[in-house]
């Protein structure tokens, strides 16, 4: 793959590449700074790429572990009320309410949301960016609904009191 495609699929991943990191690090610095590392490192192994057709998978895949080398290298606590959106006023609180919701879960779980219902991967691609069995990325789905269900119904039920 030359510089060109590599560039035109990373540009074309970019949002993706967002959403995985903030799922994992919430904080936008530490999400740029991410992406970038990820797409350097991308684009030294781009050689180790044995089918381009799993290119977003492979660079999620290289996103998802810079993100967990970043934790461990920065082992401070982050408060998720400091990172997490500000409430919106309007037709888009509701999306807020529901952004606010899968921030609540588990990173396993969010991991699964974000990567499935925001960026559109299957569930088979989902398994292949974690590394995990299908069956287990179905299962964190049904669990992550579930909780997003009992969470979001809490919430109503604070709005109406």
């Amino acid at each position: 793959m030359d510089i060109d495609e590599f560039g035109k699929r990373v540009t074309a991943a970019e949002k993706t590449l967002y959403h995985i990191s903030k799922s994992i690090l919430r904080d936008d610095a530490s999400c740029a700074d991410a992406v970038q590392e990820t797409i350097v490192t991308a684009l030294e192994k781009r050689h180790t790429l044995k089918n381009e057709r799993y290119f977003k998978t492979w660079l999620c895949r290289i996103l998802i572990n810079e993100c967990y080398k970043m934790r461990r290298a920065d082992k401070r606590l982050i408060s998720l009320e400091e990172y997490m959106e500000p409430a919106a006023r309007g037709p888009e609180q509701e999306e807020s309410i529901i952004y606010d919701a899968i921030m609540r879960l588990k990173e396993e779980l969010r991991l699964a949301v974000v990567l499935h219902y925001i960026d559109g991967f299957r569930t088979a691609e989902v398994a292949d960016i974690l590394k995990l069995p299908e069956g287990t990325v179905k299962s964190r789905l049904h669990r992550a609904r579930a909780e997003l269900k009992a969470l979001l119904n809490d919430n109503e039920e604070v709005c109406n009191e």
